[in-house]
């Protein structure tokens, strides 16, 4: 059994408490992970916020639903259409303490309503098999035991917190992210509830990220009688695609991946029109611009041809996440939780992205791992461990009591921020 080291009584008592929560946390999770919350699952993620609302009574916060703007998407055909979004869900208490914490978890997941894969299995005793367990339904449980459990401490009046359920994670945070900047003000760090990764060590830098469709139009004519009078919108997606491909290895650190492409129909049809989907990694800012420029020389090496034109939608939704001295500070307070509770901790940099990127941007130090401990996200072969459901809610509690006890946080203060009333805080 691991020996815990803590600073007092209290923070004991705590640990304890959560220790007896198990079998609740693993009920709570079934709930969840049973509900489809794809993204583009409206009603599936609304539930799921529906549910998260109610379990919010014990926590006595104020809450808010805020309806979220829809996704402009390029279809399969290469129109531009708008999806629309589940709703967020906003809680938040004592926005005045003088210590202000935020946090953050997805409600959806990357599996459609008619994915084969809805339901949980155990694979070993401690260790299951379900849609969202790891990423990010073990984590919203997590989160709210530890707020529980600070709740009952006799601290949290030093403390404030908020959370943004958001619905949108796992396609980029298009409409959420637009939130992201006030909270950003409102708050000295953020805890994001992602899982570690599958040895549980946490996530560090990270690198940037940007999707984006492009599609070319041609002219469509006969293959046999025709053909020179056509113009073949799948080639110019070919030699485009190429093109692109070739940067990979130009820069160290730029990855760029070529995901879809959907052209033509009947093969006796000269094809007026390819969709193709890509996603680029990065990891400064420099690299974006130099990506940036190298696709528009490309896109005008298309455009220049004789009835071809190409259209490129999308862009870099996420910036590189890289460790400022507060985020520092930050990891260092987190490995010491860690450490009373026998855990050794370390971060590691990622080519993954997340909401912590777009916080880090926004100028707020962030943790952004801190979930159950899991693996296979995005797969049907997604598991976690039961038993970091208890040890990772206790490392959240510890993180919170210390931020309420600690006696300097300067290194936390930061320009811009700025404390506002119950009311300025709405979204």
């Amino acid at each position: 059994m691991t020996t815990l080291t803590v600073n007092n009584d209290l923070e004991a008592q705590t640990l304890e408490w959560i220790a007896t929560q198990q079998q609740v946390m693993q009920q709570d999770l079934w709930t969840l992970a049973e509900i489809n919350s794809g993204s583009y699952n409206v009603a599936g993620v609304n539930k799921v916020a529906d549910t998260l609302a109610q379990w919010s009574k014990k926590l006595d916060c104020e809450l808010e639903f805020i309806d979220m703007p829809p996704q402009d998407v390029v279809d399969d055909l290469g129109q531009l259409n708008q999806k629309p979004l589940g709703r967020a869900l906003r809680l938040f208490k004592r926005p005045q303490a003088p210590t202000q914490v935020f946090l953050c978890a997805h409600m959806d997941t990357v599996f459609p309503i008619d994915h084969p894969f809805q339901k949980i299995t155990y694979l070993e005793d401690d260790v299951i098999n379900g849609p969202g367990v790891a990423d990010l339904k073990g984590g919203i449980v997590v989160m709210f035991k530890a707020l529980e459990a600070f709740e009952r401490s006799p601290l949290q009046d030093q403390l404030g917190w908020e959370i943004l359920f958001n619905p949108d994670e796992e396609i980029g945070s298009p409409s959420s992210s637009k939130l992201f900047p006030a909270i950003a003000k409102r708050h000295h760090l953020g805890l994001i509830y992602e899982p570690s990764f599958a040895d549980g060590n946490l996530a560090g830098a990270r690198k940037g990220s940007g999707n984006f469709s492009v599609v070319t139009r041609g002219k469509a004519a006969h293959a046999g009688r025709e053909q020179h009078l056509g113009r073949n919108a799948i080639r110019a997606m070919a030699d485009f695609t190429r093109a692109l491909d070739d940067l990979n290895g130009q820069q160290q650190g730029v990855t760029i991946n070529p995901g879809f492409v959907q052209g033509g129909g009947a093969v006796n049809i000269v094809p007026d029109t390819c969709t193709m989907r890509f996603n680029i990694r990065i990891e400064s800012s420099d690299q974006q611009a130099w990506c940036e420029a190298q696709i528009n020389t490309i896109l005008a090496d298309i455009n220049s041809r004789d009835s071809l034109t190409i259209e490129l939608h999308g862009g870099f939704g996420r910036q590189p996440k890289q460790l400022s001295p507060a985020n520092q500070q930050l990891c260092e307070l987190v490995q010491s939780c860690g450490k009373s509770l026998g855990l050794s901790l370390e971060f590691l940099p990622t080519g993954g992205c997340c909401d912590g990127n777009n916080l880090a941007a926004a100028g707020l130090p962030n943790i952004d791992t801190l979930g159950v401990q899991g693996g296979k996200i995005h797969s049907q072969d997604e598991y976690m461990h039961l038993s970091s459901l208890t040890t990772r809610s206790q490392l959240s509690a510890l993180i919170l009591l210390r931020l309420a006890q600690a006696d300097d946080l300067a290194w936390l203060q930061r320009d811009g921020m700025h404390r506002t009333s119950m009311e300025q805080a709405k979204c």
